[in-house]
């Protein structure tokens, strides 16, 4: 395990560039980042600035066209897809604003997933406890389309935190949720945060949502400023 205080993410020069029909469209430019294990930050900037393609480059999901990711140690760079979807699975969790749940699956199948790919025998036990945490405890066998937006969210959560990820990444987790309803997510995000001594990297335009974070970074037009 990493010792407080030490990097977990580090981005070196990193950048990011798509053709479209007159050349190359940059979306990020030399961005050079150090997160630290169990820190909490908070990635903002208007819509477009590169926000959400900075998160995906960060958690493996994608290449950057130059530079570098590494996540514990491990340059994701280096790796093919199926080597940055091993490291995803060892390291990381997510929550995404579109909730991403599966839909046959009930809330607790939905938790249990994760543990079941990693061949966890105690994985019902396991997301029943974090189903009741996150008040689910009467929702277990509801498929997403019987929950509300705000319980398919705390299935979500519940999903990310289930595997006890060093690194948690939210893309607007609140984005789809009225504010009372975004306002009960963000507590159980960051007590559970807390909890699991979880490394948060956040994107969010929502001010008071940043302002929880230890740390904010803004990214204007892709570059950090």
């Amino acid at each position: 395990m990493l010792k407080n205080n030490e990097a977990i993410i580090e981005t070196q020069n990193l950048g990011k560039t798509v053709p479209v029909a007159d050349g190359d469209l940059t979306i990020l430019s030399s961005v050079n980042l150090t997160i630290n294990e169990g820190e909490s930050i908070a990635i903002v900037g208007a819509s477009g600035s590169g926000k959400s393609t900075l998160l995906g480059l960060l958690a493996g999901l994608d290449s950057p066209t130059s530079g570098n990711v590494t996540l514990d140690g491990t340059e994701l760079t280096a790796l093919d897809e199926d080597g940055r979807a091993e490291v995803r699975n060892k390291l990381v969790g997510f929550v995404f604003q579109s909730f991403q749940l599966m839909p046959r699956l009930t809330a607790l199948e939905n938790v249990m997933l994760p543990l079941e790919l990693r061949g966890d025998k105690g994985a019902e036990h396991t997301a029943i406890a974090l189903l009741k945490r996150v008040g689910l405890e009467e929702r277990l066998h509801h498929t997403p389309m019987k929950l509300s937006g705000g319980e398919q969210q705390r299935v979500a959560l519940a999903r990310a935190f289930v595997t006890e990820p060093a690194i948690l990444f939210a893309d607007e987790p609140t984005g789809n949720l009225d504010s009372k309803t975004g306002d009960q997510i963000i507590e159980l995000l960051f007590e559970l945060n807390k909890e699991k001594h979880t490394t948060l990297v956040l994107v969010t335009h929502d001010a008071a949502l940043a302002a929880r974070c230890q740390r904010t970074v803004h990214i204007d037009a892709g570059k950090l400023t």
